[in-house]
Protein backbone atom coordinates (compact mmCIF):
# COMPACT_ATOMS: atom_id res chain seq x y z
CA UNK A 1 0.00 0.00 0.00
CA UNK A 2 1.44 3.02 -0.54
CA UNK A 3 1.64 5.87 2.00
CA UNK A 4 -0.58 8.96 1.47
CA UNK A 5 1.55 11.95 0.24
CA UNK A 6 1.12 15.03 3.00
CA UNK A 7 2.26 18.73 2.76
CA UNK A 8 6.00 19.16 3.16
CA UNK A 9 6.76 15.68 3.91
CA UNK A 10 10.39 14.86 3.14
CA UNK A 11 10.51 13.12 -0.32
CA UNK A 12 13.53 10.85 0.96
CA UNK A 13 11.70 9.49 4.06
CA UNK A 14 8.23 9.28 1.54
CA UNK A 15 9.90 7.24 -0.56
CA UNK A 16 12.06 5.36 2.50
CA UNK A 17 8.30 3.94 3.34
CA UNK A 18 7.31 2.86 -0.59
CA UNK A 19 9.86 0.18 -2.06
CA UNK A 20 6.62 0.05 -4.44
CA UNK A 21 6.89 3.39 -4.86
CA UNK A 22 10.77 3.46 -5.74
CA UNK A 23 10.25 0.00 -7.54
CA UNK A 24 7.17 2.00 -9.68
CA UNK A 25 9.91 5.07 -10.12
CA UNK A 26 12.64 2.78 -11.19
CA UNK A 27 10.68 0.73 -13.97
CA UNK A 28 9.70 3.95 -15.25
CA UNK A 29 12.61 4.98 -15.88
CA UNK A 30 14.05 2.15 -17.42
CA UNK A 31 11.54 2.46 -20.10
CA UNK A 32 13.00 6.02 -21.00
CA UNK A 33 16.63 5.05 -21.23
CA UNK A 34 17.24 4.91 -25.04
CA UNK A 35 14.34 6.42 -26.47
CA UNK A 36 14.26 8.84 -28.88
CA UNK A 37 13.35 12.90 -27.61
CA UNK A 38 11.54 13.28 -30.96
CA UNK A 39 14.22 16.30 -31.98
CA UNK A 40 15.88 13.95 -34.67
CA UNK A 41 12.06 13.01 -36.32
CA UNK A 42 10.76 16.49 -36.16
CA UNK A 43 13.81 17.62 -38.65
CA UNK A 44 13.76 18.05 -42.16
CA UNK A 45 13.64 14.90 -44.49
CA UNK A 46 17.04 16.39 -46.08
CA UNK A 47 18.41 16.80 -42.24
CA UNK A 48 17.57 13.63 -41.47
CA UNK A 49 18.93 11.67 -44.65
CA UNK A 50 22.24 13.65 -43.83
CA UNK A 51 22.18 12.71 -40.31
CA UNK A 52 21.64 8.85 -41.71
CA UNK A 53 24.62 9.41 -43.82
CA UNK A 54 26.96 10.74 -40.47
CA UNK A 55 25.84 7.36 -39.03
CA UNK A 56 27.06 5.64 -41.99
CA UNK A 57 31.03 7.41 -42.37
CA UNK A 58 30.78 6.65 -38.27
CA UNK A 59 30.56 2.84 -39.39
CA UNK A 60 33.65 3.31 -41.43
CA UNK A 61 35.35 4.77 -38.26
CA UNK A 62 33.84 1.72 -36.19
CA UNK A 63 35.22 -0.65 -38.84
CA UNK A 64 39.06 1.11 -38.57
CA UNK A 65 38.84 1.02 -35.01
CA UNK A 66 37.95 -2.64 -34.93
CA UNK A 67 40.73 -2.99 -36.96
CA UNK A 68 43.15 -1.08 -35.15
CA UNK A 69 42.91 -3.26 -32.02
CA UNK A 70 43.30 -6.45 -34.11
CA UNK A 71 46.16 -4.71 -34.99
CA UNK A 72 47.74 -3.32 -31.72
CA UNK A 73 46.78 -7.40 -30.49
CA UNK A 74 49.15 -8.50 -32.87
CA UNK A 75 51.84 -6.17 -32.39
CA UNK A 76 51.29 -7.44 -28.43
CA UNK A 77 51.92 -11.09 -29.77
CA UNK A 78 55.16 -10.15 -31.83
CA UNK A 79 56.49 -8.87 -28.71
CA UNK A 80 55.31 -11.21 -26.43
CA UNK A 81 57.53 -13.91 -28.34
CA UNK A 82 60.37 -11.61 -27.69
CA UNK A 83 59.45 -11.46 -23.84
CA UNK A 84 59.43 -14.83 -23.72
CA UNK A 85 63.12 -16.47 -23.48
CA UNK A 86 63.42 -13.29 -20.60
CA UNK A 87 60.56 -15.03 -18.79
CA UNK A 88 62.13 -18.53 -19.21
CA UNK A 89 65.77 -17.09 -18.32
CA UNK A 90 63.95 -15.43 -15.20
CA UNK A 91 62.16 -18.57 -14.40
CA UNK A 92 65.75 -20.70 -13.92
CA UNK A 93 67.47 -18.24 -11.78
CA UNK A 94 64.14 -17.94 -9.49
CA UNK A 95 63.81 -21.90 -9.53
CA UNK A 96 67.87 -22.13 -8.82
CA UNK A 97 68.29 -24.03 -12.40
CA UNK A 98 71.15 -21.73 -13.56
CA UNK A 99 72.84 -18.33 -12.39
CA UNK A 100 72.47 -15.07 -13.53
CA UNK A 101 75.61 -13.50 -15.67
CA UNK A 102 77.82 -11.22 -14.32
CA UNK A 103 76.53 -8.28 -16.65
CA UNK A 104 72.97 -8.53 -15.54
CA UNK A 105 74.09 -8.87 -12.03
CA UNK A 106 76.06 -5.76 -12.83
CA UNK A 107 72.90 -4.15 -14.78
CA UNK A 108 70.90 -4.83 -11.77
CA UNK A 109 73.58 -3.76 -9.01
CA UNK A 110 73.53 -0.07 -11.16
CA UNK A 111 69.70 0.46 -10.43
CA UNK A 112 70.28 -0.59 -6.94
CA UNK A 113 73.03 2.19 -6.34
CA UNK A 114 71.11 4.63 -8.11
CA UNK A 115 68.22 4.44 -5.67
CA UNK A 116 70.05 4.30 -2.53
CA UNK A 117 71.83 7.49 -3.74
CA UNK A 118 67.79 9.07 -3.85
CA UNK A 119 67.30 7.56 -1.22
CA UNK A 120 70.25 7.66 0.93
CA UNK A 121 69.76 4.02 2.25
CA UNK A 122 72.89 2.13 2.84
CA UNK A 123 72.88 -1.50 1.56
CA UNK A 124 72.99 -3.99 4.29
CA UNK A 125 73.97 -7.57 3.52
CA UNK A 126 72.33 -10.24 4.36
CA UNK A 127 73.39 -12.88 7.07
CA UNK A 128 74.24 -16.66 5.45
CA UNK A 129 72.81 -19.39 6.57
CA UNK A 130 74.01 -21.81 4.19
CA UNK A 131 73.68 -22.10 0.41
CA UNK A 132 70.41 -21.37 -1.12
CA UNK A 133 68.89 -22.69 -4.00
CA UNK A 134 67.09 -19.63 -6.27
CA UNK A 135 65.17 -17.20 -4.70
CA UNK A 136 62.88 -18.65 -2.40
CA UNK A 137 59.44 -17.53 -1.95
CA UNK A 138 59.85 -15.34 -5.24
CA UNK A 139 56.08 -15.31 -6.46
CA UNK A 140 54.36 -15.64 -2.73
CA UNK A 141 55.79 -13.04 -1.65
CA UNK A 142 55.67 -10.90 -5.68
CA UNK A 143 51.57 -11.88 -5.21
CA UNK A 144 51.58 -10.40 -1.80
CA UNK A 145 53.01 -7.03 -2.92
CA UNK A 146 50.49 -6.24 -5.62
CA UNK A 147 47.14 -5.47 -4.02
CA UNK A 148 44.65 -6.92 -5.90
CA UNK A 149 46.16 -10.67 -5.39
CA UNK A 150 47.37 -9.68 -1.90
CA UNK A 151 43.29 -9.29 -1.04
CA UNK A 152 42.81 -12.76 -2.27
CA UNK A 153 45.57 -14.78 -0.74
CA UNK A 154 44.69 -15.94 3.35
CA UNK A 155 47.27 -17.26 5.47
CA UNK A 156 45.78 -20.62 5.11
CA UNK A 157 47.01 -19.80 1.29
CA UNK A 158 50.77 -19.44 1.81
CA UNK A 159 51.91 -22.77 2.61
CA UNK A 160 50.09 -23.77 -0.53
CA UNK A 161 51.59 -20.88 -2.75
CA UNK A 162 55.18 -20.96 -1.38
CA UNK A 163 55.27 -24.42 -3.81
CA UNK A 164 54.86 -22.03 -6.91
CA UNK A 165 57.49 -21.83 -9.08
CA UNK A 166 56.31 -19.64 -12.09
CA UNK A 167 53.34 -17.69 -13.59
CA UNK A 168 53.03 -17.50 -17.31
CA UNK A 169 50.70 -16.73 -20.00
CA UNK A 170 49.91 -17.22 -23.57
CA UNK A 171 47.52 -15.90 -26.10
CA UNK A 172 44.27 -18.16 -27.65
CA UNK A 173 44.50 -18.19 -31.50
CA UNK A 174 41.30 -16.08 -31.06
CA UNK A 175 41.11 -13.02 -28.93
CA UNK A 176 41.68 -14.04 -25.32
CA UNK A 177 44.89 -15.53 -22.74
CA UNK A 178 45.49 -17.89 -20.52
CA UNK A 179 47.24 -17.92 -17.38
CA UNK A 180 49.54 -20.70 -16.72
CA UNK A 181 50.44 -21.48 -12.61
CA UNK A 182 53.16 -24.24 -12.15
CA UNK A 183 53.83 -25.71 -9.54
CA UNK A 184 56.11 -28.15 -7.70
CA UNK A 185 54.64 -31.48 -5.70
CA UNK A 186 53.34 -30.07 -2.68
CA UNK A 187 51.01 -31.44 0.31
CA UNK A 188 47.84 -29.87 -1.20
CA UNK A 189 47.10 -30.76 -4.65
CA UNK A 190 48.34 -33.50 -7.04
CA UNK A 191 48.15 -30.57 -10.04
CA UNK A 192 51.30 -30.30 -11.72
CA UNK A 193 49.54 -26.63 -13.13
CA UNK A 194 46.30 -24.49 -12.67
CA UNK A 195 45.73 -23.06 -15.79
CA UNK A 196 42.94 -20.26 -16.46
CA UNK A 197 41.71 -19.07 -19.61
CA UNK A 198 39.75 -15.58 -20.15
CA UNK A 199 38.07 -15.32 -23.08
CA UNK A 200 36.59 -12.40 -25.15
CA UNK A 201 33.18 -12.18 -27.54
CA UNK A 202 33.25 -12.83 -31.09
CA UNK A 203 32.58 -8.85 -31.83
CA UNK A 204 34.03 -5.31 -31.14
CA UNK A 205 32.71 -3.08 -28.58
CA UNK A 206 31.61 0.47 -28.92
CA UNK A 207 35.48 2.10 -29.97
CA UNK A 208 36.90 -1.25 -31.30
CA UNK A 209 37.56 -2.85 -27.73
CA UNK A 210 37.68 -6.28 -27.24
CA UNK A 211 34.51 -7.16 -24.78
CA UNK A 212 35.06 -9.87 -21.92
CA UNK A 213 32.62 -12.79 -22.00
CA UNK A 214 33.84 -15.19 -19.47
CA UNK A 215 36.65 -17.52 -17.88
CA UNK A 216 37.38 -21.07 -17.27
CA UNK A 217 39.72 -22.38 -14.67
CA UNK A 218 41.18 -26.10 -13.99
CA UNK A 219 39.86 -28.10 -10.96
CA UNK A 220 41.86 -28.23 -8.21
CA UNK A 221 42.66 -31.68 -7.73
CA UNK A 222 42.73 -31.88 -3.59
CA UNK A 223 44.76 -34.39 -1.63
CA UNK A 224 42.36 -35.77 1.37
CA UNK A 225 41.66 -32.94 3.67
CA UNK A 226 43.55 -30.86 2.83
CA UNK A 227 40.92 -28.54 0.22
CA UNK A 228 41.99 -24.77 1.03
CA UNK A 229 38.60 -23.39 -0.13
CA UNK A 230 36.37 -25.08 2.55
CA UNK A 231 36.39 -25.03 6.58
CA UNK A 232 35.63 -27.58 8.68
CA UNK A 233 32.94 -26.06 11.10
CA UNK A 234 31.59 -28.51 14.20
CA UNK A 235 29.51 -28.02 17.09
CA UNK A 236 28.11 -30.11 19.97
CA UNK A 237 24.48 -31.79 19.54
CA UNK A 238 23.03 -33.59 22.43
CA UNK A 239 21.55 -36.96 21.72
CA UNK A 240 17.99 -37.75 22.87
CA UNK A 241 17.00 -40.92 22.42
CA UNK A 242 13.46 -42.42 22.12
CA UNK A 243 11.25 -43.94 24.88
CA UNK A 244 9.86 -47.38 24.21
CA UNK A 245 7.11 -49.20 25.60
CA UNK A 246 5.51 -52.91 25.57
CA UNK A 247 2.50 -53.14 24.43
CA UNK A 248 1.23 -57.21 24.45
CA UNK A 249 4.44 -58.89 22.38
CA UNK A 250 5.18 -55.78 20.69
CA UNK A 251 6.92 -52.29 20.89
CA UNK A 252 6.19 -48.98 19.72
CA UNK A 253 7.72 -45.39 20.11
CA UNK A 254 6.08 -42.70 21.78
CA UNK A 255 5.63 -39.05 21.42
CA UNK A 256 7.83 -38.77 24.79
CA UNK A 257 11.72 -38.28 24.62
CA UNK A 258 14.25 -38.89 27.42
CA UNK A 259 17.40 -36.55 27.35
CA UNK A 260 20.79 -38.90 27.76
CA UNK A 261 23.04 -35.96 28.68
CA UNK A 262 25.27 -37.44 25.89
CA UNK A 263 26.62 -34.78 23.08
CA UNK A 264 28.05 -35.60 20.09
CA UNK A 265 30.40 -33.28 17.63
CA UNK A 266 28.57 -33.00 14.17
CA UNK A 267 31.46 -31.60 11.39
CA UNK A 268 29.68 -29.63 8.62
CA UNK A 269 31.88 -28.56 5.36
CA UNK A 270 31.80 -24.54 4.41
CA UNK A 271 33.44 -22.56 1.96
CA UNK A 272 36.07 -20.21 3.11
CA UNK A 273 37.75 -17.45 1.35
CA UNK A 274 40.96 -18.87 -0.80
CA UNK A 275 43.03 -17.49 -3.14
CA UNK A 276 42.35 -20.98 -5.04
CA UNK A 277 38.89 -19.90 -5.71
CA UNK A 278 40.72 -17.84 -8.65
CA UNK A 279 40.14 -20.81 -10.29
CA UNK A 280 36.94 -21.59 -10.22
CA UNK A 281 35.55 -17.81 -11.72
CA UNK A 282 31.59 -16.60 -11.66
CA UNK A 283 29.65 -17.20 -14.79
CA UNK A 284 27.77 -15.08 -16.42
CA UNK A 285 24.19 -14.71 -15.59
CA UNK A 286 21.48 -16.96 -17.54
CA UNK A 287 18.40 -14.50 -16.17
CA UNK A 288 18.96 -10.93 -16.67
CA UNK A 289 15.68 -10.56 -14.43
CA UNK A 290 17.81 -12.32 -11.52
CA UNK A 291 18.06 -10.01 -8.38
CA UNK A 292 21.67 -11.39 -8.02
CA UNK A 293 22.73 -10.68 -12.04
CA UNK A 294 24.41 -7.31 -10.82
CA UNK A 295 26.01 -8.80 -7.80
CA UNK A 296 27.17 -11.40 -10.58
CA UNK A 297 28.06 -8.90 -12.77
CA UNK A 298 30.47 -7.11 -10.02
CA UNK A 299 32.33 -10.17 -9.59
CA UNK A 300 32.92 -10.49 -13.45
CA UNK A 301 34.67 -7.24 -13.44
CA UNK A 302 36.33 -7.84 -10.47
CA UNK A 303 37.55 -11.65 -11.64
CA UNK A 304 38.56 -10.01 -14.93
CA UNK A 305 40.58 -6.78 -13.64
CA UNK A 306 42.35 -9.77 -11.43
CA UNK A 307 43.04 -11.77 -14.93
CA UNK A 308 44.21 -8.29 -16.62
CA UNK A 309 46.61 -7.29 -13.04
CA UNK A 310 48.73 -10.56 -13.76
CA UNK A 311 49.39 -10.41 -17.34
CA UNK A 312 49.78 -6.66 -17.58
CA UNK A 313 51.58 -6.08 -14.13
CA UNK A 314 52.70 -8.59 -12.56
CA UNK A 315 53.74 -11.09 -15.15
CA UNK A 316 56.17 -8.95 -17.05
CA UNK A 317 57.33 -6.99 -13.87
CA UNK A 318 57.22 -9.59 -11.48
CA UNK A 319 60.75 -9.02 -9.62
CA UNK A 320 59.75 -5.41 -9.32
CA UNK A 321 56.69 -7.08 -7.21
CA UNK A 322 59.10 -8.90 -5.38
CA UNK A 323 60.95 -5.87 -3.82
CA UNK A 324 57.86 -3.79 -3.31
CA UNK A 325 59.64 -1.35 -6.17
CA UNK A 326 57.00 -1.84 -8.06
CA UNK A 327 54.59 -0.25 -5.06
CA UNK A 328 55.72 2.99 -5.68
CA UNK A 329 55.07 3.42 -9.21
CA UNK A 330 51.61 2.66 -9.07
CA UNK A 331 51.02 4.99 -6.17
CA UNK A 332 52.34 7.57 -8.47
CA UNK A 333 50.37 6.74 -10.77
CA UNK A 334 47.21 6.99 -8.37
CA UNK A 335 48.52 9.84 -7.09
CA UNK A 336 48.71 11.46 -10.90
CA UNK A 337 44.95 10.27 -11.61
CA UNK A 338 43.68 12.03 -8.12
CA UNK A 339 45.54 15.13 -7.97
CA UNK A 340 43.14 17.17 -10.32
CA UNK A 341 40.26 16.06 -8.55
CA UNK A 342 42.55 16.90 -5.30
CA UNK A 343 43.37 20.54 -6.74
CA UNK A 344 39.49 20.94 -7.36
CA UNK A 345 38.50 20.40 -3.87
CA UNK A 346 41.09 22.27 -2.00
CA UNK A 347 40.09 25.18 -4.24
CA UNK A 348 36.11 24.46 -3.73
CA UNK A 349 37.28 24.19 0.13
CA UNK A 350 39.10 27.52 0.32
CA UNK A 351 36.53 29.78 -1.70
CA UNK A 352 33.87 28.20 1.00
CA UNK A 353 36.71 29.30 3.51
CA UNK A 354 36.89 32.88 1.83
CA UNK A 355 32.99 33.09 1.79
CA UNK A 356 32.86 32.05 5.49
CA UNK A 357 35.34 34.84 6.44
CA UNK A 358 32.97 37.04 4.85
CA UNK A 359 30.18 36.32 6.12
CA UNK A 360 31.38 36.34 9.71
CA UNK A 361 33.45 39.81 9.01
CA UNK A 362 30.15 40.92 7.99
CA UNK A 363 28.33 39.78 11.00
CA UNK A 364 30.73 40.99 13.39
CA UNK A 365 30.02 44.75 11.91
CA UNK A 366 26.68 43.94 12.05
CA UNK A 367 26.77 42.90 15.31
CA UNK A 368 29.51 45.34 16.81
CA UNK A 369 29.67 48.69 14.57
CA UNK A 370 32.34 50.23 16.92
CA UNK A 371 34.91 46.98 15.89
CA UNK A 372 35.42 48.15 12.71
CA UNK A 373 36.28 51.35 14.41
CA UNK A 374 38.18 50.18 16.43
CA UNK A 375 40.25 48.07 14.06
CA UNK A 376 40.67 51.46 11.71
CA UNK A 377 41.79 53.60 14.60
CA UNK A 378 44.84 51.03 15.66
CA UNK A 379 46.08 51.56 12.30
CA UNK A 380 46.15 54.76 12.17
CA UNK A 381 48.39 54.53 15.99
Amino acid sequence: MLTRVTEGMDPAALLAKNPALVGMIQDKLNTLVGQSSGYIESLPADVRRRVSGLKGVQKEHSKLEAQFQEEVLELEKKYFAKFTPLYQKRAQIVNGKTEPTEEEIQAGEEDEEDDEEESGAAKEEGESSGPVSGIPEFWLSAMKNQPSLADLITERDEEALKELNDIRMEYLDRPGFKLIFEFNDNDFFTNKTLTKTYYYQDENGYGGDFIYDHADGDKVEWKSGKDLTVKVEQKKQRNKSKLLRSVSTSWIITNRTTDTKQTRIVKKTVPTDSFFNFFSPPKPPADEDDDAASDIEERLELDYTIGEDIKEKLIPRAVDWFTGEALAFEALGDDLDDADFEDEDDEDEDDLSDDRDEEDESDEDVDNPKSKQDTAECKQS
